[in-house]
């Protein structure tokens, strides 16, 4: 794979994973980053995360027993808690919802964190609501793992300009964590030869985002997701 900083314009995920290793710029330090960004959290005919379980104690590695999940893009977050715990705890790993006690307290203890996906613009608006995004960036940084499915891929990376969410809420900025340096369109449906749709595809929307910012974005299809060891 190629490094971040070499990445092409557009490029496409379209096998099971993609791992990049990447050096972080020298005034970010030689913190480890730990990433496993998802396109999405369940594929057609299966259950909730069911590609990646496989995939997930290796990942978290055997000092992580809890997972910290948050919620905040959809609405009912005491249900989409409930669903990821019932995923997690078939590997004997417990989930804690952030917003089950005090959010910055309980990203502060994470022993990794897990972002799951919804509307974008309402999960970016609520992070900087709750004053997590500086919270989240420091432990990420710090080695705690990270896994983000959706729009919990988008707000990893530099900001979320190339998400296909409505803006239902307008967050203070579209800027997010910054974990990756460039933007990932997840859900990425290649253009169809044959098609009689007259909108414009997924590759002409981000074309138009090029013609307005020069930062790459990686498209992720379904059942896909990248994988990021950074900070040597």
């Amino acid at each position: 794979a190629e490094p971040a900083d070499q990445l092409a314009p557009l490029d496409i995920i379209g096998f099971s994973s993609l791992h990049i290793p990447y050096r972080r710029k020298k005034h970010e330090g030689n913190m480890t980053q730990r990433l496993l960004l998802l396109s999405n959290s369940t594929n057609h005919g299966a259950k909730y995360l069911q590609h990646v379980l496989p995939i997930l104690p290796e990942f978290f590695g055997r000092s992580v027993s809890a997972v910290t999940f948050v919620p905040y893009a959809l609405k009912d977050w005491d249900n989409y808690t409930r669903v990821v715990r019932e995923a997690l705890n078939q590997l004997g790993i417990s989930v804690q919802g952030v917003h089950e006690g005090n959010p910055q307290e309980n990203i502060k203890q994470a022993q990794a964190i897990f972002i799951g996906g919804g509307n974008t613009f309402r999960l970016l608006n609520k992070l900087y609501e709750e004053k997590l995004v500086d919270e989240i960036g420091e432990r990420v940084k710090a080695g705690v793992p990270y896994m983000g499915s959706s729009a919990g891929s988008n707000v990893a990376t530099v900001a979320v300009n190339t998400s296909n969410d409505m803006p239902i809420v307008y967050p203070p900025t579209f800027n997010a964590l910054g974990l990756v340096p460039f933007h990932v369109n997840p859900h990425y449906i290649d253009p169809s030869p044959g098609s009689q749709h007259m909108g414009e595809t997924r590759q002409k929307r981000i074309e138009e985002f090029h013609e307005e910012s020069p930062v790459p974005v990686l498209g992720i299809r379904e059942g896909a997701f990248l994988r990021v060891e950074g900070g040597r």
